[in-house]
């Protein structure tokens, strides 16, 4: 008797894709790595990777743990580990996120915030420190 075992997806591996041609509106929740190819346009929350290809239309408030952006995004965009524009993306938005990669040949209108995401980083140590203990 021949068991089918549950296949677990790669690192990396896409494991959702919205393809060139489609359109969906709504609220955006998800696991593993996510691909827009088409159209979308609303609400995307993850602590996993998001990917925007080229040729994407994108208007949402997105908040995932990776986004790497290739289309166009109109819309606020935070990311708890890093955001990735390569051309020929374009972002119109504000951009929350410790780490911020854009390329050469981008178009990015807004603002881009990472002193919270620095304070964070200095406020860790400090608090493993132990403090001194006085004498009584």
């Amino acid at each position: 008797m021949v068991q089918a075992a549950a296949r677990q997806p790669a690192a990396g591996e896409i494991t959702t894709l919205l393809g060139r041609g489609a359109t969906f509106e709504g609220k955006l929740t998800f696991e593993g790595t996510v691909r827009l190819d088409g159209r979308f346009k609303g609400e995307v929350f993850s602590d996993d990777v998001l990917v925007i290809g080229e040729g994407a239309q994108v208007e949402a408030q997105i908040d995932v743990g990776e986004v790497i952006i290739q289309g166009t995004v109109v819309g606020n965009i935070t990311a708890k580990r890093s955001i990735e524009i390569h051309a020929p993306g374009r972002v119109k938005g504000d951009l929350h996120t410790p780490s911020l990669q854009i390329d050469k040949g981008v178009i990015f209108e807004g603002r881009s915030f990472m002193e919270q995401a620095q304070q964070a980083r200095q406020a860790a140590p400090a608090a493993a420190k132990p403090s001194p203990v006085k004498p009584a």
